[in-house]
């Protein structure tokens, strides 16, 4: 699914308008039924207090034809108009004087605070129809007093397409006070760029993506380089098996992992990169992990390193069809050495993760070295350690897309909307996972998943995009049976096999 900018998706608005062709206060009407169908399924009851406000542009219509067809659905509805000065859009007046014909909907006109009605105890829900994408600076005035009350209501609230004061396309960090916190946020057609980053998860809530018809040929023609990757893209991606094949067909995979008191970190990529169908592996650990490894993981073959407790060894990589390194070795000067010398020895492309991040982060001449087509898989902190710090997250989108471009490599910057870029200069944030997953051991998973997709032939691009979605999938499967605090990186390992099974 592309993630298309607020300019493309207004384009995308007047070509539909044009070619479909249809009425633009007919479009509005369309993304308000799709709205209320919404609403009233995940807040239903009669009789429901729902206080919409709205400004006097396209958003504010939006809101005007929601309350009205709340209205006729039994829900009591109050509609706040706040008039700040700005242009009043054509369908603003048309649904403001078909609003006008409804009985028993209140209707205030908003021009300061003292005109807002009580926040305190209130009932029923809010929505926030202010702005929408229509804001091009931080909200001022008695817009801001509004979006104040707003966030100090005990009711939920619901964004319409965007929070108000939130820009999708750039930072909104130095207007934080002055965007709305929403419970939920109705956007239409396709996500936001803004969206997918941490920085606005206080004011985006959870988000959906309401289907309205847009016109699908101007999408499909759009250009950008940002996507939101969802069960239809992997389904492209996934290759099921052929009945007539053996273990040789799927790839013989090598894990670099482990060292005294981190052998748990080998266990999980090892079991991970199995579950992910790689027909055989190897796991080079220390010295010490050898009857803990052969115990845990009966499936994988083990070499064991020439040192007790680290990673040490020259390792000769021609025999193997991916190699995934970093999981729990530490990062002592022999494993330093075995890394440099692993990346100066071979062109097969590297899955490279925790402390080989850590290693290659202390040594930045090392990376031009490093074979086309690897994949880094840091957490936010080796991010920083490798690529380098950013002020707010779209900035540091761009560091990750131009470490990919600039070393010819992807990067999957792990996160709740998981960001892959990739060497094309494109970036894929990913539609699964949980914060269930934000516990020890499910990075070490993800190396593994990805390593067995590469292993089985799989592109660079390919093993990341579908593993992503897999680890993730996996993980919100896990989360369904044990609950947010209570899942482990095991869990999502042990769940693999039912993600896979979701794209039979």
């Amino acid at each position: 699914m592309k993630i298309l900018s607020a300019e493309q998706i207004r384009e995308a608005d007047a070509y539909t308008i044009a070619h479909e062709p249809v009425k633009s206060v007919d479009l509005m009407e369309r993304a308000a039924k799709a709205c209320v169908e919404w609403i009233t399924h995940f807040y239903p009851g009669t009789g429901t207090t729902v206080r919409v406000f709205c400004g006097t542009g396209n958003n504010g219509g939006d809101g005007l034809a929601i309350a009205r067809l709340l209205s006729a659905k039994k829900y009591r509805v109050e509609v706040m108009i706040v008039r700040g000065g700005g242009k009043i859009s054509g369908d603003f007046r048309i649904n403001e004087e078909r609003l006008k014909k409804i009985k028993g909907i209140t209707v205030r006109e908003i021009s300061s605070k003292k005109q807002l009605p009580s926040a305190a105890g209130e009932p029923g829900i809010i929505i926030d129809a202010l702005f929408g994408t229509g804001l091009s600076g931080p909200a001022e005035g008695t817009a801001a007093e509004v979006i104040y009350h707003i966030n100090n209501s005990k009711a939920p609230v619901i964004s319409i397409d965007v929070p108000s004061g939130l820009f999708c396309d750039k930072p909104s960090l130095s207007g934080s006070k002055n965007i709305v916190k929403a419970t939920h946020t109705l956007t239409f057609e396709l996500p936001k760029m803004a969206f997918m980053f941490p920085e606005n998860a206080p004011f985006c809530g959870s988000w959906h993506v309401l289907p309205i018809s847009l016109d699908k040929s101007f999408i499909a023609g759009a250009e950008t380089k940002t996507y939101y990757t969802d069960e239809k893209a992997v389904r492209k991606i996934y290759r099921p098996r052929q009945k007539f094949s053996h273990k040789g067909n799927y790839g013989h995979a090598l894990l670099l992992s482990g060292s005294y008191g981190k052998m748990g970190a080998a266990i999980l990529a090892s079991r991970a990169c199995l579950r992910a169908g790689a027909g055989l592996l190897t796991t080079h650990i220390p010295r010490c992990g050898y009857s803990i490894l052969q115990s845990a993981v009966p499936e994988a073959m083990v070499t064991t390193d020439s040192s007790d407790n680290i990673l040490s060894d020259t390792i000769k990589p021609e025999r193997y069809n991916a190699i995934g390194i970093g999981p729990g070795t530490g990062v002592e000067k022999q494993t330093q050495n075995m890394l440099k010398l692993l990346i100066q020895n071979t062109d097969l492309p590297l899955v490279i993760d925790a402390d080989a991040i850590n290693i290659l982060a202390e040594n930045k001449t090392w990376l031009s070295f490093v074979p086309a087509n690897s994949i880094y898989t840091p957490h936010p902190g080796e991010f920083e350690r490798l690529c380098g710090q950013a002020g707010d997250d779209f900035e540091r989108q761009k560091i990750q897309s131009a470490f990919a471009v600039k070393y010819g490599v992807y990067v999957v910057l792990k996160g709740a909307h998981t960001a892959i870029a990739c060497p094309d200069g494109s970036s894929h944030f990913n539609s699964k996972g949980n914060p269930g997953m934000a516990t020890a051991g499910s990075g070490d998973v993800l190396t593994g998943i990805i390593t067995g997709l590469l292993a089985q032939g799989y592109s660079s691009r390919d093993a990341c995009l579908l593993g992503v979605y897999l680890h993730g999938l996996a993980g919100d499967i896990a989360e369904e049976k044990h609950g947010v605090e209570a899942l482990l990186a095991g869990d999502i390992i042990e769940h693999i096999g039912n993600a896979f099974q979701k794209l039979y």
